[in-house]
C-alpha cells in the first residue's frame, strides 16, 4: 500500500495496490500488520456502508465525541466522491483547516482520517456506495455535526449549493462559530 500525506498531518491517502488480469483485479484494502508499519496502527470495530442514489448527495460534516471518537478508513465500492475532512481539535495548527480528495471504485483510494476530525463526503455519481472502517462503536449521545457550507471553513464542495441533497439532521446543524469542539489536540 502507498501512503500519502495531505495538507492535514494525520489525514492521508491510502493507495492499495491492484494486481491486474484478464478477470480484473485484486486488492488487499485493509491490512492492520502493513498499515501499522507505515505508522497507522489503529484497531478498527465497526464496518458501515452508505448507498446515495443520486449524485449531489451530502454527508455531513459529522463526527463522534469523546468517549467515542472514531478514526475513519473511507473508500468508494461504487461510484465516486468528494471525500473531505476538517481538523476539529482546539490547539492544533491545522484547527479549522480542510483537506478534500476524490475517491472513487476505479481509483481504488482510500482515506484514512484520525480521531478529532469532522468528515463528510459529496456523491459525483448515482448510486455511490461508501464503505468505511470505524475505530469505535457507534453511540447515539456523542453523534453531533457541523453545517457543510458554513463560511467561516469555507469548503469547496464542487457543488452549488442548491443542487445539494441533505438530510434533515445535516441541514440543521450548527455552524462552526457556534459549536464548541470536544475535540483537543494531542502533545507531541
Amino acid at each position: 500500500m502507498l501512503i500519502e500525506a495531505t495538507p492535514l498531518a494525520g489525514v492521508v491517502v491510502v493507495r492499495p495496490l491492484r494486481h491486474h488480469d484478464a478477470r480484473g483485479h485484486f486488492s488487499e484494502t485493509w491490512s492492520r500488520r502493513d498499515l501499522a508499519a507505515r505508522g497507522l496502527d489503529v484497531d478498527f470495530v465497526q464496518d458501515n456502508e452508505s448507498l446515495s442514489r443520486r449524485a449531489g448527495t451530502l454527508r455531513g460534516l459529522h463526527y463522534q465525541a469523546p468517549p467515542h471518537a472514531q478514526a475513519k478508513l473511507v473508500r468508494v465500492v461504487a461510484g465516486a466522491i468528494l471525500d473531505v475532512a476538517v481538523d476539529a481539535r482546539r490547539g492544533s495548527p491545522g484547527f479549522g483547516g480542510w483537506t478534500a480528495v476524490e475517491l472513487s471504485a476505479a481509483s481504488g483510494a482510500q482515506l484514512f482520517i484520525p480521531a478529532g476530525f469532522l468528515h463528510g463526503f459529496v456523491t459525483r455519481a448515482d448510486d455511490t456506495v461508501v464503505a468505511y472502517k470505524c475505530s469505535d462503536h457507534y453511540a447515539r449521545d456523542c453523534d453531533g455535526s457541523v453545517a457543510w457550507d458554513d463560511p467561516d471553513l469555507g469548503i469547496d464542495w464542487g457543488i452549488a449549493p442548491g443542487a445539494v441533497i441533505l438530510s434533515e439532521k445535516d441541514a440543521r446543524a450548527p455552524r462552526w462559530r457556534d459549536w464548541q469542539s470536544p475535540f483537543a489536540a494531542v502533545a507531541p
